[in-house]
């Protein structure tokens, strides 16, 4: 059934980088957003963490991917249980594997669970139905950063940076009407970000990451290493493009003889190297960054953005919006866009052949 109207969707998102759980509400009918309301953090425990890594690059029916969607499920169930007046839940589940050169992507968690412990309607699997008709089902954040675009009032063409495990960047022109139209938007992953650093920091440091940068920041880039990596096909093919996790990960026994602050370094900086490089695909250049994701809390790698980017880079805060929920935010979106009909991903987000809608709705047994 087609919703029309202001709803009021509370959305949810469990990144790659295994953090933790965000939540967070956006009143919309799916194209314009005309409040942000309340949000919530649930972190996962290091035993959760570590259940969930152990499911990572695994398909349904594999060993560990059980359990890891008990974990998903029960923390997603803790903290959506916190809000009220609530309409629809926008649940993205946790990416373990993403493979879009086969079709096929495998997020943990099930819809019908949340919406039964619940008792509302939930909106999930929302990659499917693009990979279903050929594109990469990934990002999926870009519909939602357009209507960000309008709601900040932009009037030139601005880029969002997304630095969570994997990087990635919405080229947006808010000149267009809706985001679907030809030229209104290009997004595609740029390459590792977080992932790799996060990793390097858990297996030498006993860390879940480099805060502020303090191990980076003591370290020197091997920039050949940088340049190396780049020449990959990856950055050459042309987008849109998508990323596991994983994909880099090998990037961690290139580094394997570095000191550990020379390792985060050149790490950090393959970061910004990255979103460099991608920017050389954009129709043309912004006048602005405005950087979401754990990475822009990096100091450094923020420092590294802006000098290898030649722009200025912010995190989104300082135009009114909130990184820490804007993917959560953006499922709460797509959610309701869901419910309307409307498209969530087009030719310029995931190489799609046409505007598609995707996700399931599950509804309590009650509706």
């Amino acid at each position: 059934m087609l919703r029309t109207g202001p709803v009021t969707a509370l959305g949810t998102m469990s990144g790659t980088s295994l953090d933790g759980v965000d939540a967070a509400v956006v009143i919309t009918d799916g194209e314009t957003i005309f409040e942000f309301g309340d949000s919530a953090y649930r972190p996962y425990s290091a035993a959760e963490r570590q259940v969930i890594a152990a499911a990572l690059g695994r398909w349904p029916g594999q060993e560990g991917v059980e359990a890891a969607a008990e974990v998903v499920e029960t923390a997603h169930a803790e903290v959506l249980s916190r809000f009220s007046g609530i309409d629809l839940v926008g649940f993205h589940g946790q990416t373990l594997a993403h493979d879009p050169g086969r079709g096929r992507t495998h997020q943990a968690g099930d819809g019908d669970v949340l919406a039964h412990a619940l008792g509302l309607p939930v909106i999930w699997d929302f990659r499917s139905s693009d990979m279903q008709m050929g594109g990469q089902g990934a990002p999926l954040a870009p519909f939602f950063h357009f209507a960000c675009a309008q709601w900040i009032g932009a009037a030139a063409p601005v880029v969002f940076v997304n630095l969570g495990g994997v990087g990635n960047l919405t080229w947006v022109n808010p000149a267009h009407i809706s985001p679907d139209a030809p030229g209104a938007l290009l997004a595609f992953d740029t390459g590792p970000a977080n992932a790799p650093l996060n990793d390097l920091m858990q297996a030498r440091r006993g860390m879940a990451f480099d805060r502020d940068a303090a191990l980076a920041a003591q370290g020197a880039v091997n920039e050949d290493l940088v340049q190396e990596v780049l020449q990959r096909s990856y950055f050459m093919k042309m987008p849109p493009k998508s990323l596991d996790r994983d994909d880099f990960a090998d990037v961690l026994g290139l580094v394997a003889d570095y000191s550990d602050a020379d390792a985060a370094a050149t790490l950090t900086a393959l970061a910004a190297a990255s979103v460099a490089r991608g920017l050389e695909h954009c129709p043309e250049h912004p006048a602005q960054l405005l950087v979401t994701g754990g990475g822009r809390k990096n100091p450094l790698m923020m420092e590294m953005l802006i000098e290898r980017c030649g722009l200025p880079a912010r995190q989104v805060e300082a135009v009114g919006l909130n990184g820490d929920m804007l993917e959560a935010q953006a499922f709460a979106f797509l959610a309701v866009r869901v419910l309307a009909g409307l498209p969530t991903s087009a030719p310029g987000t995931t190489g799609v052949g046409a505007a598609i809608g995707g996700g399931r709705v599950s509804r309590p047994s009650a509706q």
